[in-house]
């Protein structure tokens, strides 16, 4: 059986922030986190959105809401979960967007 992949965090707050989500969000989190431990990081939509460039979104979505968790693959089959928010508007913030691409670069150049 192939080895499956190992979910990291880019820090210690980022993934206290995933847990912090509202009950519904975070168990969806789990139950996707838990898929791509077997499937491998790009579960497809509407799961997983490609963001260009190897950065890609998770989408959570439950009765309290829409939340999105930034991640990257990287070498050795580890997913690396890089930026969490809970989605107040149609688009995703340009802020929130800049952080995960900024963490994205930094795992890329080893700083991990």
């Amino acid at each position: 059986m192939a080895m499956g992949y190992r979910i990291d965090f880019y820090s210690e707050r980022v993934e206290r922030s995933v847990y912090a989500l509202p009950k519904m969000l975070a168990v969806r989190f789990v139950a996707l986190a838990e898929r791509m431990e077997q499937h491998g990081p790009n579960l497809g939509e509407p799961h997983t959105k490609a963001m260009g460039d190897g950065l890609f979104e998770l989408r959570l979505k439950g009765a309290e809401g829409i939340a999105r968790v930034f991640y990257c693959a990287i070498v050795d089959r580890r997913v690396v979960m890089l930026h969490c928010f809970v989605k107040k508007t149609q688009q995703t913030p340009h802020k929130e967007l800049e952080i995960a691409r900024k963490r994205h670069q930094e795992v890329k150049s080893g700083n991990l």
